[in-house]
C-alpha cells in the first residue's frame, strides 16, 4: 500500500542522510527532492496518488527534516545539495532514476540532470523552471556573494540556541511565512521540521540554509542546457504559485524571457503545463497534478501527450 512507508538512513561523513521510502524497492526508482526549508513530508499527499510499481524514495537535503546540519562553520553551498543527492543514489545503489523536486528541489534536480545526464531518464519539476536567476549586473552577484559569507559569519557570532514555540505558535510561524501553505500542509510539514522538547517544539532546520550561497544561469545557458536532455523534461506550474510571469516582479524578465524561449525553441520537446493551485499544489490538491505526473511517468516514451 503506497500509503505505507519506511524511513531510510544514509551515513556521510558529518552525520547522516535521512529519507522516506513508499512502494516495493525493486521498482522503478524515483526521488523526489523537497523545497527550500521544507523537507520530505512535502510529498506525503502525492506519492499515495502516484504509480504503484515505482519505489519513491523522499529525501531531506542537509540541515532539512531529519538529516544532519552541516560540520560547524560550513556554509550551505547550492552545490552541496546536489552532491546530497549524488550521496543518496550510490547509498541506494541507483544507477539509473527519475527525479522529482519542488522549488529549490527542482533547481536542484536541474543541476543533478545537467552534469548526470546518464543518470536520469524522466526530469518533474514542480513549481520550478530548472535553474536560478544569473543576477543581470555584476554588482549585484558580488552583493549576493558577499551577504552568503556576512550572514554566515553573523549566525557564528551570534550562537542562538533554537527558540521553542508550543505547537499552535510554531505552525503559525511556519504559515505567516508561507501563504502558500494550508494549515493541514503545514501540519504535514511541521510532523518532519520539529522536534518536541521540554520547552516545546524547535524547528530542526539548521540556521545555516539561510546563508545558500546559489549556482546561477542565464537563460541562453538554460536553454542550451535543456535542449541536452529534452524529450524527457514535465514542467508544473501553478496558476498562482511563484512563476506565473504577470505575478513577478524581480524575476519577472527571467521567467518570461524563459518562458518565451520553452515556447520558441523547446515547445514540442518540453512538456509544460499549468494547473490551478498554488506554490504546494502537490501537497494541497495533489490531485489537480497526480494524473499528468503519473501519465508522464508510465509512458514509454517521455514525450507522450498528457
Amino acid at each position: 500500500i503506497l500509503g505505507m512507508f519506511s524511513e531510510l538512513k544514509f551515513p556521510v561523513p558529518w552525520g547522516h542522510m535521512a529519507a522516506k521510502a513508499w512502494g516495493p524497492s525493486d521498482g522503478h526508482p524515483v526521488l523526489c527532492l523537497h523545497g527550500w526549508l521544507d523537507n520530505a513530508n512535502t510529498f506525503d499527499k502525492l506519492i499515495p496518488l502516484l504509480p504503484r510499481d515505482c519505489y519513491y524514495v523522499a529525501m531531506d537535503f542537509s540541515g532539512h527534516g531529519l538529516s544532519s546540519h552541516r560540520p560547524a562553520g560550513s556554509p550551505y553551498h547550492f552545490l552541496d545539495y546536489v552532491t546530497d543527492v549524488r550521496r543518496v543514489a550510490a547509498a541506494l545503489q541507483w544507477r539509473r532514476f527519475t527525479l522529482m523536486g519542488h522549488s529549490m528541489g527542482g533547481s536542484v534536480a536541474g543541476m543533478f540532470c545537467f552534469l548526470y545526464p546518464e543518470m536520469v531518464d524522466k526530469l518533474i519539476l514542480l513549481e520550478n523552471l530548472g535553474f536560478l536567476l544569473d543576477p543581470e549586473d555584476t554588482e549585484a552577484w558580488l552583493k549576493s556573494k558577499r551577504m552568503v559569507i556576512d550572514r554566515l559569519l553573523s549566525l557564528e557570532a551570534k550562537q542562538q540556541t533554537p527558540k521553542a514555540r508550543s505547537p499552535e505558535a510554531a505552525l503559525q510561524r511556519l504559515l505567516e511565512a508561507n501563504r502558500h501553505l494550508t494549515a493541514e500542509g503545514g501540519a504535514i510539514l511541521l510532523q518532519r521540521g520539529a522536534t518536541e522538547t521540554p520547552a516545546g517544539l524547535v524547528y530542526n532546520r539548521d540556521m545555516r540554509v539561510r546563508t545558500q550561497s546559489r549556482e546561477s544561469f542565464t537563460v541562453e545557458q538554460c536553454v542550451k542546457l535543456l535542449q541536452k536532455i529534452q524529450d524527457r523534461v514535465l514542467i508544473i506550474i501553478a496558476q498562482d504559485g511563484l512563476l506565473v510571469p504577470h505575478k513577478l516582479h524581480s524575476r519577472n524578465h527571467f521567467v518570461k524571457a524563459l518562458r518565451g524561449a520553452f515556447e520558441s525553441t523547446l515547445k514540442e520537446h518540453i512538456q509544460l503545463v499549468e494547473v490551478p493551485g498554488s506554490h504546494f499544489v502537490h501537497l494541497n490538491e495533489p490531485k489537480v497534478v497526480s494524473g499528468i505526473i503519473s501519465n508522464f511517468l508510465t509512458a514509454q516514451n517521455a514525450r507522450a501527450r498528457l
